[in-house]
């Protein structure tokens, strides 16, 4: 009765702490993620996890089937990467540009992880800040882009990574502390602190602000504690994935507010030549970036 695949939901409700995340996670609705469950439950005569005020909580029995999965599911991609090998020439070079600043802050577990399991693959970020890193790929000069989806370019093809919440993010005295929600508005007036990257690039103002007919000054930064460093000094606003602000939340330095009321959210895709992402190696890449982002990173949702 027990498979793989109900241990892969039962990883999937522990690491998003909802149904329904996690339906979205295993490729089922609600309702079969959940009929599933009962269905394992009913033939082991056991409680897996239960409600609780503070969401989901797992039974004894619950966590004997989590510590199964990890084991598993961890010995299944080592089996599946060796078969991978086994079946040809799996060495080469993965030249990686990172077109979100912030994925800086993801990016070395995953590294750490792809080059235990593909250590005969050379990997390596190209250095600079690239206002059109798509362009690299074409030139020969990267391999992969991890960020949005080029517009206007064509012979590339995209693997979907995730999508997180763009928060605004504030001083803690700012004017606007005390709102449950920032409006088109609410900009209005305000410096905005970016990347140093394209307006059609920005999420903010090409969804947000220019919609709403709203033109703000603009202020750029290649880093991001030097953009923290601008709004906590009263410079200005900023509109940041909420990954990459944690630490300066937790420490008070700044606050952050959603976008609107369904909140601002933006995708994460790995970008790169047909035939390059269709190797072994590049696949696992984008699957080990799902898989330890989705672990470790709060309030992301896996793409389809």
């Amino acid at each position: 009765m027990l498979e793989i695949r109900h241990l892969r939901s039962l990883l999937a409700i522990a690491e998003t702490g909802k149904l329904a995340h996690a339906a979205e996670r295993v490729h089922l609705t609600q309702s079969a993620l959940s009929h599933q469950i009962r269905a394992l439950e009913e033939h082991y005569g056991i409680t897996l996890f239960q409600r609780t005020a503070h969401g989901l909580r797992f039974t004894p029995a619950g966590e004997r089937l989590l510590e199964l999965g990890r084991s598993v599911t961890a010995q299944v991609g080592t089996a599946e990467r060796d078969l991978a090998r086994l079946k040809s020439d799996q060495s080469g070079e993965l030249r990686i540009v990172l077109e979100c600043h912030t994925c800086f802050d993801w990016l070395m577990p995953v590294m750490n992880a792809f080059r235990q399991a593909w250590p005969e693959v050379e990997v390596d970020l190209v250095a600079g800040f690239h206002s059109e890193p798509w362009q690299l790929i074409k030139e020969g000069k990267a391999d992969i882009v991890i960020g949005g989806l080029p517009e206007g370019i064509t012979g590339l093809a995209h693997a979907p990574l995730f999508e997180f919440e763009i928060m605004a993010v504030l001083p803690p005295d700012h004017a606007l502390r005390s709102r449950k929600y920032l409006k088109p508005a609410d900009f209005a007036q305000q410096t905005i602190i970016t990347y140093p990257v394209p307006e059609a690039r920005i999420d903010l103002i090409q969804r947000v602000l220019a919609p709403a007919g709203i033109v703000v000054e603009r202020r750029t930064a290649e880093l991001t504690i030097a953009i923290m460093q601008l709004v906590a000094s009263r410079r200005g606003l900023a509109a940041l994935p909420s990954w990459g602000i944690g630490s300066y939340l937790e420490h008070e330095y700044v606050i952050a507010k959603p976008i609107g009321t369904k909140g601002l959210w933006s995708e994460l895709h790995a970008t790169g030549k047909p035939d390059l992402l269709s190797r072994p190696y590049a696949v696992d890449l984008v699957n080990i970036i799902r898989e330890t982002c989705a672990a470790h990173l709060a309030g992301i949702r896996l793409l389809p």
